[in-house]
């Protein structure tokens, strides 16, 4: 079946157990709700596309063909495959009544590899790094923080001020570019749900998942998400801090703090992905001992 084999890619390269993933997509095909192409051959599925409509938006959400023997004619077969399932879904998204907006990140497929039919419709292309860490290790403690800052668990009442801080600290940021939630409160507020809620990111984590906090403000200032991508790998969702308060210690005591939390039950990775263009966050978590291990791309068109 197509989706195992999908799933052993995502397991060989990221490190990035897709079980719940799959099951998801499943429930979805047999409720006939996902809208999308394959390309069949003799009654053989050779490969696969599907997208959502989130309002205005279509996200195209994954695309994977057989990869065959892995020789270069099985490559190029399966480029051809994937080149006709994306314009198909790419003109039906442009196409669609009330779309304005057309995001995808494919994390499977190598930066550039995918490139000419989002930039033939007119697609604007960001880079992004999938980053590892090992955490097996004790971690090199981060400077101290401002005895105002207090680093909190999370908890469910921490939505409403982490959609407020995701907004202002992703006001003007490459990131808001690539995902327009980030421009609204609202939809900071949907990312959080979708992070939280649905596997599509790993499973949630809120063990290792921390709030930094403005004790004589009262205010949250920096907030790190995590979730389970493996029963022994973590990846953080979201990290982000209010930007008056960077350059002070408190991203780095953010992630410390969830690599120990991991590292003291059993976790022995750290994953994480970033845009290229982000400079800074990129040489912070380079810092902190991130490698990258692969590059892939976020496509964004607006009509």
């Amino acid at each position: 079946m197509l989706l195992e084999q999908e799933a052993e890619v995502w397991a060989r390269l990221l490190s990035w157990d897709y079980a719940a993933s799959s099951e998801m997509v499943l429930r979805y095909i047999d409720s006939k709700i996902l809208p999308g192409y394959t390309a069949v051959d003799r009654g053989r599925v050779l490969g696969y596309a599907f997208f959502v409509y989130e309002g205005s938006k279509g996200v195209i959400g994954d695309l994977f063909s057989d990869p065959g023997d892995g020789s270069h004619e099985a490559r190029q077969r399966a480029q051809e495959i994937e080149t006709k399932l994306l314009i198909h879904s790419i003109e039906t998204l442009q196409q669609s009544p009330g779309v304005h907006r057309v995001e995808t990140q494919l994390l499977l497929h190598e930066s550039g590899s995918v490139v000419r039919p989002f930039t033939d419709a007119g697609f604007l292309c960001q880079p992004r790094l999938f980053m590892r860490m090992d955490i097996g290790q004790t971690l090199e403690p981060p400077v101290a923080l401002n005895q105002e800052i207090e680093i909190h668990p999370w908890s469910e009442n921490d939505y409403q001020p982490t959609a407020s801080l995701i907004t202002a600290a992703y006001r003007g940021h490459v990131d808001s570019e690539i995902n327009d939630q980030y421009r609204t409160v609202n939809g900071s507020m949907r990312f959080l749900h979708n992070i939280v809620r649905f596997p599509g990111c790993g499973t949630f984590d809120p063990e290792s998942s921390f709030t930094a906090y403005n004790r004589a403000l009262r205010m949250t200032v920096g907030v790190i998400l995590c979730s389970k991508i493996r029963v022994d790998v973590g990846h953080i969702t979201q990290v982000c801090v209010l930007p008056e308060y960077r350059s002070h210690g408190i991203g780095d005591a953010l992630m410390h703090r969830s690599a120990e939390q991991l590292r003291g039950r059993g976790f022995g990775a750290l994953t994480l992905t970033v845009t290229q263009a982000n400079t800074g966050a990129v040489h912070l978590y380079e810092r902190l001992g991130f490698t990258t291990s692969h590059m892939f791309d976020a496509f964004v068109w607006e009509g």
